[in-house]
Protein backbone atom coordinates (compact mmCIF):
# COMPACT_ATOMS: atom_id res chain seq x y z
CA UNK A 1 0.00 0.00 0.00
CA UNK A 2 1.28 3.35 -1.13
CA UNK A 3 2.38 6.11 1.37
CA UNK A 4 -0.52 8.27 1.36
CA UNK A 5 -2.55 5.53 2.70
CA UNK A 6 -1.11 5.98 5.90
CA UNK A 7 -2.69 9.34 6.63
CA UNK A 8 -4.90 9.58 9.21
CA UNK A 9 -8.78 8.46 7.76
CA UNK A 10 -10.09 12.17 8.40
CA UNK A 11 -7.44 13.76 5.60
CA UNK A 12 -3.90 13.80 6.47
CA UNK A 13 -1.72 12.19 3.73
CA UNK A 14 1.79 11.92 4.57
CA UNK A 15 4.23 12.80 2.93
CA UNK A 16 1.82 13.45 -0.29
CA UNK A 17 -1.38 14.61 0.85
CA UNK A 18 -4.25 14.38 -1.32
CA UNK A 19 -4.64 18.14 -2.41
CA UNK A 20 -1.63 18.60 -4.21
CA UNK A 21 1.47 19.24 -2.02
CA UNK A 22 4.58 17.66 -0.56
CA UNK A 23 5.80 18.01 2.90
CA UNK A 24 9.13 18.27 4.38
CA UNK A 25 10.36 18.65 8.39
CA UNK A 26 12.97 20.17 9.77
CA UNK A 27 13.73 20.19 13.51
CA UNK A 28 15.02 22.94 15.31
CA UNK A 29 17.28 23.58 17.80
CA UNK A 30 15.49 22.59 21.03
CA UNK A 31 14.18 18.83 19.19
CA UNK A 32 10.92 20.32 17.87
CA UNK A 33 9.21 19.02 15.06
CA UNK A 34 8.55 21.86 12.03
CA UNK A 35 6.60 21.17 9.26
CA UNK A 36 7.15 23.42 5.84
CA UNK A 37 5.18 23.00 3.14
CA UNK A 38 6.64 23.09 -0.32
CA UNK A 39 4.68 23.19 -3.76
CA UNK A 40 5.05 20.33 -6.11
CA UNK A 41 7.75 21.24 -8.95
CA UNK A 42 7.07 21.04 -12.26
CA UNK A 43 8.99 21.77 -15.28
CA UNK A 44 7.99 24.30 -18.33
CA UNK A 45 8.15 20.98 -20.37
CA UNK A 46 5.42 19.23 -18.80
CA UNK A 47 4.17 17.85 -15.35
CA UNK A 48 6.91 15.90 -14.06
CA UNK A 49 6.93 16.15 -10.80
CA UNK A 50 10.60 15.94 -8.31
CA UNK A 51 10.29 13.32 -6.23
CA UNK A 52 10.75 13.05 -2.55
CA UNK A 53 14.09 11.56 -1.60
CA UNK A 54 13.91 8.24 0.62
CA UNK A 55 15.89 9.56 3.46
CA UNK A 56 13.38 12.58 3.51
CA UNK A 57 10.70 10.22 3.77
CA UNK A 58 11.81 8.40 6.38
CA UNK A 59 12.97 11.01 8.65
CA UNK A 60 8.76 12.50 8.09
CA UNK A 61 7.94 9.68 8.88
CA UNK A 62 9.75 9.67 11.99
CA UNK A 63 9.01 12.84 13.01
CA UNK A 64 5.30 12.20 12.66
CA UNK A 65 2.78 13.70 15.63
CA UNK A 66 2.30 10.65 17.21
CA UNK A 67 -0.67 12.08 19.37
CA UNK A 68 -2.91 12.63 17.01
CA UNK A 69 -3.21 8.79 16.18
CA UNK A 70 -3.16 8.14 19.82
CA UNK A 71 -5.88 10.17 20.63
CA UNK A 72 -7.92 8.91 17.75
CA UNK A 73 -6.60 5.65 19.44
CA UNK A 74 -7.95 6.77 22.58
CA UNK A 75 -10.95 7.76 21.44
CA UNK A 76 -11.93 4.40 19.98
CA UNK A 77 -10.70 2.46 22.95
CA UNK A 78 -13.37 4.52 25.03
CA UNK A 79 -16.06 3.40 22.72
CA UNK A 80 -15.68 -0.11 22.84
CA UNK A 81 -15.60 0.17 26.69
CA UNK A 82 -18.42 2.19 27.48
CA UNK A 83 -20.31 0.93 24.56
CA UNK A 84 -19.51 -3.09 25.53
CA UNK A 85 -18.86 -2.22 29.02
CA UNK A 86 -21.52 0.38 29.77
CA UNK A 87 -24.23 -2.45 30.24
CA UNK A 88 -22.43 -3.81 33.74
CA UNK A 89 -21.21 -0.44 34.59
CA UNK A 90 -23.81 2.06 34.19
CA UNK A 91 -21.48 4.85 35.95
CA UNK A 92 -19.51 4.72 32.72
CA UNK A 93 -22.28 4.86 30.58
CA UNK A 94 -23.95 7.48 28.85
CA UNK A 95 -25.54 9.91 31.48
CA UNK A 96 -29.53 9.58 31.59
CA UNK A 97 -30.25 13.18 30.67
CA UNK A 98 -27.90 16.06 33.20
CA UNK A 99 -24.24 15.56 33.67
CA UNK A 100 -21.27 13.87 31.95
CA UNK A 101 -19.64 10.23 31.97
CA UNK A 102 -17.10 8.70 30.44
CA UNK A 103 -19.17 7.37 27.17
CA UNK A 104 -20.45 11.14 26.71
CA UNK A 105 -16.45 12.04 26.28
CA UNK A 106 -16.56 10.14 22.97
CA UNK A 107 -18.19 12.01 20.36
CA UNK A 108 -17.06 15.40 21.09
CA UNK A 109 -13.49 13.63 21.23
CA UNK A 110 -14.29 12.36 17.81
CA UNK A 111 -14.98 15.35 16.63
CA UNK A 112 -12.15 17.34 18.36
CA UNK A 113 -9.38 15.16 16.61
CA UNK A 114 -11.77 15.54 13.33
CA UNK A 115 -10.79 19.07 13.56
CA UNK A 116 -7.29 19.04 14.04
CA UNK A 117 -6.83 16.49 11.34
CA UNK A 118 -8.42 18.98 8.71
CA UNK A 119 -6.13 21.85 9.99
CA UNK A 120 -3.14 19.60 8.95
CA UNK A 121 -4.76 18.21 5.67
CA UNK A 122 -5.75 21.32 4.56
CA UNK A 123 -2.73 23.49 5.27
CA UNK A 124 -2.48 24.27 1.51
CA UNK A 125 -4.88 24.05 -1.42
CA UNK A 126 -3.80 24.54 -4.45
CA UNK A 127 -7.02 23.43 -6.27
CA UNK A 128 -10.03 24.75 -4.62
CA UNK A 129 -12.36 22.71 -6.50
CA UNK A 130 -10.74 19.60 -6.32
CA UNK A 131 -10.60 20.25 -2.68
CA UNK A 132 -14.54 20.31 -2.35
CA UNK A 133 -15.03 17.57 -4.62
CA UNK A 134 -12.62 15.53 -2.32
CA UNK A 135 -14.46 16.61 1.04
CA UNK A 136 -17.72 16.23 -0.43
CA UNK A 137 -17.28 12.41 -1.76
CA UNK A 138 -15.64 11.65 1.76
CA UNK A 139 -18.73 13.43 3.27
CA UNK A 140 -20.94 11.00 1.11
CA UNK A 141 -18.88 8.03 2.13
CA UNK A 142 -19.14 8.43 5.66
CA UNK A 143 -23.29 9.09 5.31
CA UNK A 144 -22.95 5.77 3.42
CA UNK A 145 -21.41 3.60 6.04
CA UNK A 146 -23.81 5.60 9.32
CA UNK A 147 -26.57 4.67 7.41
CA UNK A 148 -25.64 0.89 7.01
CA UNK A 149 -24.51 0.38 10.59
CA UNK A 150 -26.68 2.58 12.72
CA UNK A 151 -29.46 3.08 10.41
CA UNK A 152 -31.16 -0.53 11.63
CA UNK A 153 -29.85 -2.56 8.24
CA UNK A 154 -26.96 -3.99 10.55
CA UNK A 155 -28.09 -6.09 14.00
CA UNK A 156 -24.50 -7.29 14.71
CA UNK A 157 -23.17 -8.55 17.05
CA UNK A 158 -26.25 -10.63 18.54
CA UNK A 159 -29.04 -10.71 15.76
CA UNK A 160 -27.36 -12.85 12.74
CA UNK A 161 -30.39 -11.22 10.23
CA UNK A 162 -30.38 -8.16 8.54
CA UNK A 163 -32.96 -5.78 7.22
CA UNK A 164 -34.41 -2.28 7.69
CA UNK A 165 -37.76 -1.51 7.38
CA UNK A 166 -37.54 1.98 5.68
CA UNK A 167 -40.67 3.00 8.13
CA UNK A 168 -38.32 2.94 10.87
CA UNK A 169 -35.23 3.60 9.37
CA UNK A 170 -32.69 5.85 11.53
CA UNK A 171 -31.73 8.53 9.79
CA UNK A 172 -29.11 9.75 12.23
CA UNK A 173 -26.13 8.52 13.58
CA UNK A 174 -22.37 8.94 14.96
CA UNK A 175 -20.54 8.45 11.47
CA UNK A 176 -23.69 10.96 9.97
CA UNK A 177 -22.84 13.97 12.61
CA UNK A 178 -19.16 13.68 11.92
CA UNK A 179 -20.45 14.01 8.29
CA UNK A 180 -21.73 16.93 8.67
CA UNK A 181 -19.04 18.68 11.65
CA UNK A 182 -16.51 17.50 9.03
CA UNK A 183 -17.77 19.17 5.90
CA UNK A 184 -19.50 22.25 7.58
CA UNK A 185 -15.18 23.03 8.80
CA UNK A 186 -13.31 21.83 6.02
CA UNK A 187 -15.21 23.50 3.66
CA UNK A 188 -14.74 26.92 5.46
CA UNK A 189 -10.93 25.67 5.71
CA UNK A 190 -10.46 25.25 1.87
CA UNK A 191 -13.08 28.48 0.93
CA UNK A 192 -10.65 30.44 2.93
CA UNK A 193 -7.69 29.77 2.02
CA UNK A 194 -6.75 33.02 0.23
CA UNK A 195 -7.05 34.67 3.52
CA UNK A 196 -4.82 32.33 5.91
CA UNK A 197 -1.27 34.12 7.04
CA UNK A 198 1.67 33.10 6.21
CA UNK A 199 3.27 34.28 9.55
CA UNK A 200 1.05 35.04 13.28
CA UNK A 201 1.54 38.93 14.31
CA UNK A 202 2.59 39.23 17.91
CA UNK A 203 0.14 38.67 20.80
CA UNK A 204 -1.58 35.63 22.30
CA UNK A 205 -4.81 36.48 20.34
CA UNK A 206 -3.34 36.47 16.95
CA UNK A 207 -4.05 32.73 16.15
CA UNK A 208 -7.80 33.67 16.81
CA UNK A 209 -7.83 36.69 14.67
CA UNK A 210 -6.00 35.35 11.89
CA UNK A 211 -8.83 32.16 11.19
CA UNK A 212 -11.66 35.01 11.87
CA UNK A 213 -13.39 33.29 9.56
CA UNK A 214 -13.45 29.65 11.25
CA UNK A 215 -14.61 30.74 14.59
CA UNK A 216 -17.21 33.32 12.75
CA UNK A 217 -18.95 29.70 11.40
CA UNK A 218 -18.86 27.94 14.88
CA UNK A 219 -20.20 31.71 16.08
CA UNK A 220 -22.94 30.94 13.61
CA UNK A 221 -23.48 27.45 14.65
CA UNK A 222 -23.71 28.60 18.08
CA UNK A 223 -26.21 31.22 17.76
CA UNK A 224 -28.33 29.34 15.82
CA UNK A 225 -28.65 26.25 18.22
CA UNK A 226 -28.79 28.87 21.44
CA UNK A 227 -31.89 31.11 19.15
CA UNK A 228 -33.56 27.68 18.83
CA UNK A 229 -33.49 25.90 21.39
CA UNK A 230 -34.64 28.79 24.22
CA UNK A 231 -37.44 30.49 21.72
CA UNK A 232 -39.05 28.02 19.44
CA UNK A 233 -42.62 26.74 20.74
CA UNK A 234 -42.88 22.76 21.42
CA UNK A 235 -46.62 21.62 21.06
CA UNK A 236 -47.73 19.03 22.42
CA UNK A 237 -46.86 15.59 20.30
CA UNK A 238 -47.95 12.37 20.38
CA UNK A 239 -45.71 8.67 19.82
CA UNK A 240 -46.78 5.30 19.34
CA UNK A 241 -45.05 2.24 21.26
CA UNK A 242 -43.50 0.04 19.03
CA UNK A 243 -41.29 -1.84 21.53
CA UNK A 244 -44.02 -3.31 23.20
CA UNK A 245 -46.36 -6.33 22.91
CA UNK A 246 -49.42 -3.83 22.92
CA UNK A 247 -49.36 -0.89 19.99
CA UNK A 248 -50.44 2.28 22.15
CA UNK A 249 -51.02 5.85 21.27
CA UNK A 250 -49.44 8.22 24.03
CA UNK A 251 -49.27 12.35 23.96
CA UNK A 252 -47.12 14.50 25.76
CA UNK A 253 -48.38 17.45 26.84
CA UNK A 254 -45.45 20.70 26.25
CA UNK A 255 -47.14 24.16 24.67
CA UNK A 256 -43.33 25.76 26.39
CA UNK A 257 -40.67 27.51 24.94
CA UNK A 258 -36.98 27.36 26.27
CA UNK A 259 -37.39 23.57 28.28
CA UNK A 260 -34.62 21.50 28.69
CA UNK A 261 -35.88 18.35 30.06
CA UNK A 262 -36.47 15.18 28.00
CA UNK A 263 -39.86 15.42 27.26
CA UNK A 264 -40.19 19.11 25.74
CA UNK A 265 -37.12 20.64 24.30
CA UNK A 266 -36.58 22.20 20.95
CA UNK A 267 -33.83 19.68 20.33
CA UNK A 268 -36.60 16.61 19.90
CA UNK A 269 -38.78 18.85 18.33
CA UNK A 270 -36.62 19.81 15.23
CA UNK A 271 -35.71 16.35 14.67
CA UNK A 272 -39.76 15.01 14.99
CA UNK A 273 -40.62 17.86 12.40
CA UNK A 274 -37.37 17.10 10.03
CA UNK A 275 -37.24 13.00 9.93
CA UNK A 276 -40.19 11.95 11.73
CA UNK A 277 -40.57 9.91 15.28
CA UNK A 278 -40.53 6.63 13.64
CA UNK A 279 -37.60 7.43 12.22
CA UNK A 280 -35.47 8.51 15.85
CA UNK A 281 -33.22 6.43 18.27
CA UNK A 282 -35.84 4.51 20.27
CA UNK A 283 -34.10 3.34 22.99
CA UNK A 284 -32.96 6.68 24.36
CA UNK A 285 -31.14 6.86 27.47
CA UNK A 286 -33.39 8.82 29.20
CA UNK A 287 -35.05 5.40 30.19
CA UNK A 288 -32.50 5.00 32.93
CA UNK A 289 -33.74 8.06 34.75
CA UNK A 290 -35.24 7.74 38.51
CA UNK A 291 -38.37 9.22 37.01
CA UNK A 292 -38.89 5.68 34.63
CA UNK A 293 -37.08 3.05 36.29
CA UNK A 294 -36.54 1.92 39.93
CA UNK A 295 -33.61 0.25 38.56
CA UNK A 296 -31.88 3.83 37.76
CA UNK A 297 -29.02 4.83 36.06
CA UNK A 298 -29.13 0.99 35.21
CA UNK A 299 -31.63 -0.54 32.63
CA UNK A 300 -34.67 -1.68 34.06
CA UNK A 301 -38.91 -2.17 33.98
CA UNK A 302 -40.48 0.86 33.85
CA UNK A 303 -42.31 2.38 36.89
CA UNK A 304 -46.14 2.16 36.75
CA UNK A 305 -46.46 5.98 37.03
CA UNK A 306 -43.34 6.69 34.73
CA UNK A 307 -44.83 9.67 32.67
CA UNK A 308 -45.40 8.81 29.21
CA UNK A 309 -42.34 10.04 27.53
CA UNK A 310 -40.29 7.66 29.00
CA UNK A 311 -41.42 5.65 26.05
CA UNK A 312 -41.26 7.43 23.24
CA UNK A 313 -38.01 7.77 21.21
CA UNK A 314 -35.14 10.47 20.71
CA UNK A 315 -32.62 11.20 18.68
CA UNK A 316 -29.18 11.93 20.29
CA UNK A 317 -27.52 12.60 17.49
CA UNK A 318 -30.33 14.98 15.76
CA UNK A 319 -30.09 17.97 13.67
CA UNK A 320 -29.89 20.58 15.91
CA UNK A 321 -27.53 18.77 18.33
CA UNK A 322 -25.28 18.55 15.53
CA UNK A 323 -25.39 21.92 14.65
CA UNK A 324 -24.01 22.56 18.21
CA UNK A 325 -21.46 20.08 17.71
CA UNK A 326 -19.85 21.90 14.94
CA UNK A 327 -18.10 23.87 17.87
CA UNK A 328 -16.59 20.65 18.92
CA UNK A 329 -14.75 20.73 15.69
CA UNK A 330 -14.11 24.24 15.12
CA UNK A 331 -12.25 24.12 18.84
CA UNK A 332 -10.55 21.55 17.53
CA UNK A 333 -9.25 23.19 13.89
CA UNK A 334 -7.84 26.04 16.36
CA UNK A 335 -5.62 22.58 18.28
CA UNK A 336 -4.37 22.24 14.99
CA UNK A 337 -4.01 25.49 13.62
CA UNK A 338 -1.88 26.17 16.60
CA UNK A 339 0.48 22.91 15.88
CA UNK A 340 1.23 24.66 12.21
CA UNK A 341 1.99 27.84 13.28
CA UNK A 342 3.61 27.71 16.64
CA UNK A 343 6.81 25.34 16.48
CA UNK A 344 8.38 25.12 20.07
CA UNK A 345 6.99 22.84 22.72
CA UNK A 346 6.34 25.30 25.65
CA UNK A 347 4.16 27.86 22.94
CA UNK A 348 2.02 24.93 21.77
CA UNK A 349 1.42 23.99 25.08
CA UNK A 350 0.75 27.70 26.39
CA UNK A 351 -1.84 28.13 23.79
CA UNK A 352 -3.48 24.38 24.03
CA UNK A 353 -3.58 24.33 28.14
CA UNK A 354 -4.85 27.94 28.07
CA UNK A 355 -7.67 27.44 26.25
CA UNK A 356 -8.77 23.86 27.32
CA UNK A 357 -8.71 24.79 30.79
CA UNK A 358 -10.99 27.87 30.32
CA UNK A 359 -13.34 25.60 28.27
CA UNK A 360 -13.47 23.06 30.89
CA UNK A 361 -13.67 25.61 33.88
CA UNK A 362 -16.45 26.90 32.15
CA UNK A 363 -18.52 24.46 31.48
CA UNK A 364 -18.58 23.42 35.20
CA UNK A 365 -20.07 26.81 36.43
CA UNK A 366 -22.07 26.72 33.39
CA UNK A 367 -23.40 23.18 34.88
CA UNK A 368 -23.74 24.44 38.75
CA UNK A 369 -24.97 27.46 38.58
CA UNK A 370 -27.79 25.66 36.76
CA UNK A 371 -27.46 28.21 33.71
CA UNK A 372 -27.22 25.86 30.97
CA UNK A 373 -26.15 22.09 32.49
CA UNK A 374 -24.01 19.86 30.67
CA UNK A 375 -26.14 17.32 28.56
CA UNK A 376 -24.82 15.04 25.87
CA UNK A 377 -28.41 14.38 24.48
CA UNK A 378 -29.04 18.15 23.81
CA UNK A 379 -24.91 19.04 23.29
CA UNK A 380 -25.71 21.99 25.07
CA UNK A 381 -23.28 24.65 25.36
CA UNK A 382 -21.88 23.86 28.55
CA UNK A 383 -21.38 20.21 27.39
CA UNK A 384 -19.25 21.41 24.52
CA UNK A 385 -16.77 23.54 26.71
CA UNK A 386 -16.69 21.11 29.10
CA UNK A 387 -15.66 18.28 26.90
CA UNK A 388 -13.82 20.12 24.14
CA UNK A 389 -11.85 21.48 27.16
CA UNK A 390 -11.27 18.47 28.86
CA UNK A 391 -10.44 16.75 24.88
CA UNK A 392 -7.82 19.71 25.07
CA UNK A 393 -6.28 19.04 28.50
CA UNK A 394 -6.17 15.38 27.15
CA UNK A 395 -4.28 15.95 23.88
CA UNK A 396 -2.12 18.07 25.68
CA UNK A 397 -0.72 15.82 27.80
CA UNK A 398 -0.68 12.99 25.48
CA UNK A 399 1.52 15.58 23.48
CA UNK A 400 3.89 16.00 26.72
CA UNK A 401 3.98 12.60 27.00
CA UNK A 402 4.48 11.28 23.61
CA UNK A 403 5.97 13.99 21.81
CA UNK A 404 8.10 15.95 23.80
CA UNK A 405 9.20 13.40 26.71
CA UNK A 406 9.77 10.35 24.23
CA UNK A 407 7.47 7.88 26.08
CA UNK A 408 6.14 6.17 23.28
CA UNK A 409 5.70 2.60 24.02
CA UNK A 410 3.08 2.37 26.62
CA UNK A 411 1.07 4.38 24.23
CA UNK A 412 1.45 2.39 20.86
CA UNK A 413 -1.41 0.29 20.58
CA UNK A 414 -3.02 3.49 20.88
CA UNK A 415 -1.33 4.26 17.41
CA UNK A 416 -1.97 1.36 15.83
CA UNK A 417 -5.44 1.63 16.87
CA UNK A 418 -5.50 5.62 15.93
CA UNK A 419 -4.12 4.52 12.81
CA UNK A 420 -6.81 2.28 11.38
CA UNK A 421 -9.90 4.03 13.32
CA UNK A 422 -11.99 3.22 10.60
CA UNK A 423 -11.63 -0.55 10.73
CA UNK A 424 -11.62 -1.41 14.26
CA UNK A 425 -14.44 1.24 14.89
CA UNK A 426 -16.82 -0.93 12.39
CA UNK A 427 -14.98 -4.42 13.54
CA UNK A 428 -15.24 -3.56 17.13
CA UNK A 429 -17.29 -0.91 18.22
CA UNK A 430 -19.81 -1.72 15.45
CA UNK A 431 -20.00 -5.50 16.55
CA UNK A 432 -19.38 -6.54 12.77
CA UNK A 433 -16.21 -8.40 13.35
CA UNK A 434 -18.22 -10.89 16.45
CA UNK A 435 -21.62 -10.56 14.33
CA UNK A 436 -19.28 -12.51 11.82
CA UNK A 437 -17.83 -14.82 14.26
CA UNK A 438 -21.25 -15.68 15.84
CA UNK A 439 -23.05 -16.77 12.77
CA UNK A 440 -20.98 -19.79 12.64
CA UNK A 441 -22.78 -21.81 15.92
CA UNK A 442 -23.20 -25.06 17.09
CA UNK A 443 -27.06 -26.22 16.78
CA UNK A 444 -28.15 -23.22 18.50
CA UNK A 445 -26.91 -19.81 17.30
CA UNK A 446 -26.09 -19.05 21.34
CA UNK A 447 -23.37 -21.52 20.93
CA UNK A 448 -20.88 -19.20 19.12
CA UNK A 449 -16.96 -18.92 19.74
CA UNK A 450 -17.84 -15.58 21.20
CA UNK A 451 -20.31 -16.69 23.59
CA UNK A 452 -18.08 -19.21 24.83
CA UNK A 453 -15.05 -17.30 25.40
CA UNK A 454 -17.00 -14.34 27.32
CA UNK A 455 -18.73 -17.01 29.24
CA UNK A 456 -16.16 -20.00 30.33
CA UNK A 457 -13.10 -17.75 29.91
CA UNK A 458 -14.28 -14.32 31.84
CA UNK A 459 -17.68 -14.66 33.72
CA UNK A 460 -17.40 -18.71 35.09
CA UNK A 461 -13.30 -17.94 35.93
CA UNK A 462 -13.83 -14.83 37.75
CA UNK A 463 -17.54 -15.95 39.31
CA UNK A 464 -18.74 -12.22 38.25
CA UNK A 465 -20.76 -11.26 35.58
CA UNK A 466 -19.81 -7.30 35.90
CA UNK A 467 -16.41 -8.07 36.23
CA UNK A 468 -16.11 -11.23 33.53
CA UNK A 469 -17.99 -8.77 31.02
CA UNK A 470 -15.11 -6.06 31.92
CA UNK A 471 -12.22 -8.48 31.33
CA UNK A 472 -13.84 -9.15 27.93
CA UNK A 473 -13.67 -6.31 26.67
CA UNK A 474 -10.11 -5.24 28.21
CA UNK A 475 -8.56 -8.45 26.92
CA UNK A 476 -10.93 -9.97 24.04
CA UNK A 477 -11.60 -6.92 21.85
CA UNK A 478 -9.39 -3.81 23.14
CA UNK A 479 -6.35 -5.62 23.12
CA UNK A 480 -7.79 -8.08 20.43
CA UNK A 481 -8.21 -4.78 18.08
CA UNK A 482 -4.74 -3.65 19.29
CA UNK A 483 -2.34 -6.89 18.15
CA UNK A 484 -4.73 -6.79 14.81
CA UNK A 485 -3.89 -2.76 14.37
CA UNK A 486 -0.02 -3.42 14.78
CA UNK A 487 -0.10 -6.03 12.69
CA UNK A 488 -1.63 -4.37 9.97
CA UNK A 489 0.32 -1.04 10.69
CA UNK A 490 3.52 -3.26 10.03
CA UNK A 491 1.93 -4.34 6.58
CA UNK A 492 1.60 -1.42 5.98
CA UNK A 493 -2.46 -1.90 6.05
CA UNK A 494 -5.08 1.03 6.33
CA UNK A 495 -8.59 1.26 5.92
CA UNK A 496 -9.31 4.96 5.07
CA UNK A 497 -12.44 6.93 3.13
Amino acid sequence: MDNEAKRMEEGINSPHNEYGHTTKLETNGGGDTIENERDIRTTLEGESVQQVPKEQEIKHKKSRVATLDAFRGLTIVLMILVDDGGGAYPRIDHSPWNGCTLADFVMPFFLFIVGVAIALALKRIPKVKVAVKKIIFRTLKLLFWGLLLQGGYSHAPDDLSYGVDMKFIRWCGILQRIALVYCIVALIETFTTKLRPTTLSPGYLSIFTSYRWQWLGGFVAFVIYMVTTFSLYVPDWSFVDYNSSKLKRYTVVCGIRGHLGPACNAVGYVDRQMWGVNHLYSQPVWSRLKACTFSSPADGPLRKDAPTWCRAPFEPEGFLSSISAILSGTIGIHYGHVLIHFKGHSERLKQWLSMGVVLFILGIILHFTNAIPINKQLYSISYVCFTSGAAGIVFSVFYILIDVWGIRTPFLFLEWIGMNAMLVFVMAAQGIFAAFVNGWYYKDPDNSLVNWIQNHVFINVWHSEKLGTLLYVIFAEITFWGVVAGILHKLRIYWKL
